[in-house]
């Protein structure tokens, strides 16, 4: 079995999606900045059987973040599934108004350069298996932008771009690419964006291969 590999990963949505694709016979890469979370996230999948391998990046370090797929594809075998999903700053939900051009410099790597540093990463992989699946999951204002929430508006929006270009360049090499919308914050208590349900919808995504963008519940009016 191939391997799932996620960028981003935490005690939550990062957590219940390793489960999931770990419960489906994949192997799994978690990358994150958080040594400490990676040790608690690797405790928790080994309970259930599940092997895997971290690694800390960052995914405003290029190099780093390139290094650590490598790393992944040399001991754990070809990677089929990248999810990207890392938490956005703070700092990048500035209002459009205070937000200078400078201040854009970071969300835009974080949203555009990191995706493309991990696609390049992995795209070779994908190839020599002849499929793959590449998942990015961004909040509502990828597709309604928030003036109070510059940053991420914009950079998700350019993410979202950039995965759809991704589709459809890729479609005819069985490599399938999509957008999750999480519209609101994901709780455990939510009926369509808990962990456990985004990590049920994204695997249903990669196993139906249906489209490009999804939403795990509609917009708010």
């Amino acid at each position: 079995m191939t391997t799932f590999a996620f960028v981003g990963a935490g005690p939550g949505l990062g957590l219940a999606t390793a489960r999931r694709f770990g419960a489906a016979g994949h192997t799994v890469a978690l990358i994150s900045r958080s040594a400490e979370k990676l040790e608690a996230l690797t405790t928790e999948l080994a309970a259930d059987g599940i092997k895997t391998r971290t690694s800390t990046a960052d995914v405003l370090d290029i190099e780093s973040l390139t290094t650590a797929l490598h790393m992944a594809r040399s001991s754990l075998g070809p990677i089929e599934i990248l999810q990207y999903s890392p938490a956005p700053r703070v700092d990048f939900m500035k209002p459009v108004l205070d937000t200078s051009a400078d201040e854009l410099d970071a969300s835009l790597a974080f949203s555009v350069k990191g995706p493309v540093a991990c696609v390049n990463a992995v795209l070779p992989g994908m190839r020599e298996l002849g499929r793959g699946t590449l998942l990015f999951v961004n909040g509502g204002s990828a597709v309604r932008p928030h003036a109070e929430r510059a940053g991420t508006s914009i950079a998700f929006a350019a993410e979202g771009a950039y995965a759809r270009m991704l589709h459809d360049a890729l479609a005819p090499e069985h490599i399938h690419v999509s957008q999750l919308i999480v519209p609101g914050a994901i709780r455990p208590d939510a009926e369509h964006s808990s962990p456990e349900a985004l990590a049920e919808r994204l695997y249903g995504i990669h196993a139906g291969r249906d489209g490009f963008r999804h939403y795990a519940e509609p917009l708010p009016d």
